[in-house]
């Protein structure tokens, strides 16, 4: 067809009625048809040719121009789309580089092939804009909860009619062993939305512990407003949660107002979760105190908390444990998803065995180095002290307030002591240098005889050799995999050398070698600090 014989108008209402299609901008589409007629074009006249179209927004007429731009005389790699200044004086007065010289040409006659890759064009560049328009609406709704219709299954995926453009619900996202069929009405929880190659891709989920926050925020206005504030979510989807929550207003009790009036608000949420049990908890600062809220319906008798391995010992009487636990360890795991804690739970009688375990150790600790009766050794042990270093370094003053002691004894218990830690301190250092632990190493401040052995058992001989360690390595470390938490053992973490100890030894140890700057290391921590300090 020859565009010149088209009714002009015909354009421009052709834009229109696909844009409102599609719902984009008309404006896009008279560009993919000026595209696709300037591609035409240049079919016709040489493919090196620069060729565009303009369409009138008005008329619908277009125009069809070839284009030569004016480039330097090293630049030219195209005769056919550009001139050199000499050149472009035979058709500009005084041309300069980057001048344009625009030439109107014959409309073309758009043939079968041609106005079928027309077609092509303008087709690819409207489904472009689609995606992008799909993208652009959706990306600012992710975390948010989307009602959508069932299109269809396939492999255990659903994909869902949600308006604007299609999701996917993996099969992985359904709640246990959901099944829809299409048209059935959806409610579910915008997990991401991602720019694909096949377009923008809309990722559902109904297992998301956030999908379950969201449920209450529908259901609750408190959480709503913001008067109530929910702090953590834990889900085994379709079985059973726990969910933490705080309210700012003292007036009103958060667990409360979450179950609402005969339990009507927390059974909405049930029911859109296939039933799952859910266990609103009360959040608490105190993370000892939340834990024994996170462990309900189970009674704790004791917590201990070790902060720096991120691990929480729960102690519970032995008629609790297996509720405690829950089937499968269920109950356990929830708490353990909600606090953010490596949980171990002990009964009272284990924990209680392995208290006489370690007081029978640290007493045969004392009797053998400081050659003390038991009744001494077990006072103290009683008395707190654990090790050696303790007992040979501590104010005389604190062994003095152990009954029975007196200065003479406490003097002689602080001289064996310090006797028995320099004998094993010198047959630490000889077992050292039999390795091959160089003097680099021995010299380097911060390190006792018995790290040395340590680390030359673990190869670690040389300054080098220390200066290539990872923090986590020295001071050991918690690691996460396939959801467990696995333990790693430092090389030194027998010695209580902290994970920060472990850093500041082995930068020291690269300053020392030239490694690193240490202006640059002083600047890193002031960094560190403004940082806190704006956190704070």
């Amino acid at each position: 067809m020859a565009i010149t014989s088209a009714n002009q108008l015909e354009l421009l209402q052709t834009a229109e009625a696909v844009a409102r299609e599609k719902m984009i901008d008309p404006e896009l589409v008279i560009q993919a048809m000026e595209d696709s007629l300037a591609r035409a074009a240049k079919s016709r006249y040489g493919a090196d040719m620069d060729i565009r179209v303009n369409i009138d927004r008005k008329t619908g007429r277009a125009t069809f121009a070839r284009i030569r731009t004016v480039v330097g005389d090293d630049e030219v790699e195209n005769h056919h789309a550009q001139l050199t200044v000499k050149q472009a004086k035979d058709h500009l007065k005084d041309p300069s580089i980057g001048d344009e010289i625009i030439d109107e040409v014959p409309p073309v006659d758009l043939g079968r092939i041609a106005a079928q890759s027309a077609k092509q064009v303008i087709l690819q560049k409207v489904r472009e804009a689609e995606r992008d328009r799909q993208y652009e609406e959706f990306k600012d709704r992710k975390g948010t909860i989307i009602n959508g219709q069932v299109k269809r299954e396939e492999y255990g995926n659903i994909i869902v009619d949600i308006g604007r453009g299609e999701a996917i619900l993996r099969r992985n996202e359904k709640i246990g062993r959901e099944s829809y069929r299409p048209n059935d009405r959806i409610r579910c929880y915008i997990k991401d939305v991602r720019r694909e190659a096949r377009g923008p891709q809309v990722f559902l989920s109904r297992t998301d512990p956030q999908f379950m926050a969201e449920l209450f925020k529908m259901e609750v206005p408190e959480i709503y407003d913001g008067i109530i504030e929910i702090k953590a979510v834990a889900r085994d989807p379709g079985s059973r949660a726990k969910i933490a929550v705080i309210s700012f207003d003292n007036s009103i009790d958060p667990v409360g107002a979450c179950v609402g009036m005969r339990g009507s608000r927390v059974q909405a949420v049930v029911n859109e979760l296939q039933g799952e049990k859910i266990d609103i908890i009360p959040w608490n600062a105190d993370q000892a105190t939340f834990l024994v809220n996170a462990l309900q319906p189970a009674e704790v008798s004791k917590v201990v908390i070790d902060e720096e391995a991120g691990k929480i010992e729960v102690v519970v009487p032995d008629e609790q444990l297996s509720l405690a636990i829950g089937r499968r360890g269920q109950n356990v795991r929830l708490a353990s998803q909600l606090t953010g804690l490596d949980i171990d739970i002990v009964t009272e009688t284990d924990e209680s065995a392995r208290r006489q375990a370690e007081f029978a150790e640290r007493t045969k600790l004392f009797i053998d180095a400081l050659d003390i009766d038991e009744m001494m050794a077990q006072l103290l042990v009683a008395e707190g002290f654990t090790n050696l270093e303790e007992v040979a370094y501590v104010e005389i003053d604190e062994l003095l307030s152990i009954d029975g002691f007196d200065e003479g004894t406490a003097g002689e218990l602080q001289t064996r002591a310090r006797e028995h830690l320099e004998a094993a301190n010198t047959k630490a250092m000889e077992a050292a240098r039999a390795m091959g632990v160089e003097d680099s190493l021995v010299e380097f401040e911060g390190l006792t005889p018995q790290m040395l052995e340590a680390l030359a058992l673990d190869g670690i001989k040389t300054l080098e050799d220390f200066a290539t360690c990872a923090d986590w390595e020295l001071a050991g470390g918690w690691t996460t995999e396939n959801g467990q938490r696995k333990k790693d053992e430092g090389v030194l973490e027998k010695f209580d050398v902290s994970l920060e100890e472990a850093q500041n030894l082995v930068m020291t140890a690269r300053v020392m070698l030239g490694w690193v700057d240490p202006t640059e290391l002083a600047s890193a921590e002031v960094e560190e600090i403004d940082e806190e300090e704006a956190q704070a």
